[in-house]
This record gives C-alpha cells, structure tokens and sequence, in this order.
C-alpha cells in the first residue's frame, strides 16, 4: 500500500505543475492528484500480472513443442517445475486480482505481448532459472525464493520494460521503484496455501483523505505559507531558492499549522528525505534550517496546536 511519503511526493508534484500551469481550477487538479494515486495501484497490478503471463506463455511454449513433426523426448516430456511453480499458480488463482484486471480491462500484455517474451528470454536464458529448474527439491518455500529472485533481478531492473512503463505514464518513473519494493515484500509474506489478496491503495481513512486535503490547504494558503519563508529567510533572494525546495517548505508549513495529529519532527524528516531524492544535492540543509527555525517561531508564538503526547 501507499505509504505517507509517497503520497507527499504526489502531492509535491502536483503542486508543482498546478503552480507552472497557472491553472486555478482546484477541483480538477485534486482529480488529476488522485488519478496519479490510483494509477500507482495499476502499476502495481500490471506487474503481478506480469508474472502470471510469463507462466501462461512457458506453459503455451511446451504445449507448442509437443505438437512438433520430429518432437525431441525433452519436447515431449519437458521440465514443468515452472509452469508448477506454487506461487506463480496462487497468483494465476487470485479471484480478486482477475476481478480487478476485468473490472478494468487491463489488456497491455495482451497488446504488448512481446514485452512477456522479454521478459521470458532473459528468466529462461538465466543462472536462476537453470538452477532451479535442474534442483530436485519440490516445496513452497524453493518456488517463493524462485520467483522472489527473478522478480528482484530480472523483472524489476528490466530497461526495457522500464521505458515501456515510463513511455505508458510518465508518473510512473517515479512509482516503479516503490512498487518492486511493495511487490517483493509481498510475495516475501505468502505463505504456503494462502488465497493471494490484492493490498488495499491506502492503509485507512485517514490516509485517503491526507493526499487531498494537503494538496487543497498547501494550495489554497501558498501565498500567506510564502511570506512566513521570506520572514524566516531576509539574506535569501526568494528568485533563487529552487523551485522543489520552496513547495517542500510550503508543505512543511501546512502541515505545522494544519495537520494537528502529525508530529512536527516527522513533518521535517520526511521533507528532508523527499528533498534528498528530488532537489539539488543542498536542499536538504536548506529545507532543514528553514523548517527548523519556523517550526521553533510558531512554537513559541503558539501557532503550533498538535494533538496528543510528544507531538512537537
């Protein structure tokens, strides 16, 4: 599932391009912010999926041999520990991920067949592959590391089936690596005999809600957020500070004042881990300092009000 910084970094980039496009429809914005969240979730589908269609293609393969004119003993009895492999048939056997690929006609390896055949060649033409295959020991536990090993070192570091994902939605650039990390703990926790379920998007409520409103406070309180900046930074020219590192901070801000049940010390790290990985190589520093100091300047002045124990 989503986690909390990735919905601020969704967030972030949404505010970005509403800013750049000068736009001020609200309300179809905080759609497109949405629609960004919800697409992660396809990716993370697609990829489960992806899985499912390699397996379905080895099988199709054998099948296709056995009919051969001059069948050789191994077409006619080839190894089927793949096409057996537990986890791949717990994958295949999920009613709610067919739901989900139904209920929104998921059809890209259908029409991009021949990215399930990349990705086929190099899991065939692999180490992984050919040991497990020549491995006698049958169990649960030997087909999870399986398919644990080609996801981690084939199917998620595949260049090619990166660009196709990028050229597909650009927002997913960013969303790939969250999601092989999101896929890979998953299928570390199946356990043998499991009905594999889909994780939700959100893990409550709450989450659900903290993308839109942060995005609809941050936007509709950015000019007063930008002079709180200039007062806490008079040697700054405000021209110069980096575009990324100002929303950060402005995000920063509304969280103090408008998000009573988010500890301030959170707030910070995660901007700071966010700037890290989408600002310049200072950022960070930067975004520490300002922050720091306004959140010690509302404190004092009472503006800060947090919810609960230990929440400064």
């Amino acid at each position: 599932m989503i986690n909390r910084r990735h919905i601020r970094v969704k967030v972030m980039q949404s505010v970005y391009a509403m800013m750049r496009s000068g736009s001020d429809n609200l309300v179809k914005e905080k759609e497109f912010l949405n629609s960004n969240i919800v697409k992660l979730y396809e990716l993370y589908i697609l990829n489960l999926q992806l899985l499912v269609e390699v397996q379905k293609h080895a099988k199709k393969i054998q099948e296709k041999s056995k009919k051969k004119f001059l069948a050789t003993s191994e077409d006619l009895n080839p190894n089927k520990k793949f096409i057996n492999n537990q986890v791949l048939l717990t994958l295949k056997n999920s009613i709610a991920l067919k739901k989900y690929i139904e209920d929104y006609n998921l059809s890209n390896w259908n029409l991009d067949s021949e990215y399930v055949q990349i990705i086929w060649d190099e899991i065939s033409k692999s180490t992984i592959y050919q040991k497990y295959i020549n491995s006698d020991v049958l169990s649960f536990a030997d087909d999870q590391a399986f398919v644990i090993n080609i996801f981690k070192n084939i199917i998620a570091p595949n260049e090619k089936l990166s660009e196709y994902f990028e050229d597909y939605n650009i927002g997913w650039s960013d969303d790939m690596p969250y999601v092989n990390t999101w896929i890979y703990k998953q299928l570390k926790s199946l356990n043998e005999g499991e009905i594999f379920s889909l994780d939700k998007l959100f893990k409550d409520e709450d989450d659900y809600k903290f993308g839109k409103e942060l995005f609809e406070k941050v936007m509709l309180n950015h000019v007063e957020f930008e002079k709180e900046i200039k007062d806490k930074t008079p040697n700054w020219d405000m021209e110069r500070i980096a575009d990324l590192d100002m929303i950060l901070i402005k995000m920063g801000i509304c969280e103090f004042l408008k998000f009573p049940s988010i500890p301030t010390k959170v707030t910070i790290n995660e901007y700071l881990e966010i700037a890290k990985d989408y600002s310049t190589e200072k950022s960070s520093i930067f975004i520490n300092g300002v922050l720091d100091k306004i959140q010690k300047d509302f404190s004092h002045s009472k503006r800060i009000v947090k919810i609960g124990r230990g929440l400064l």
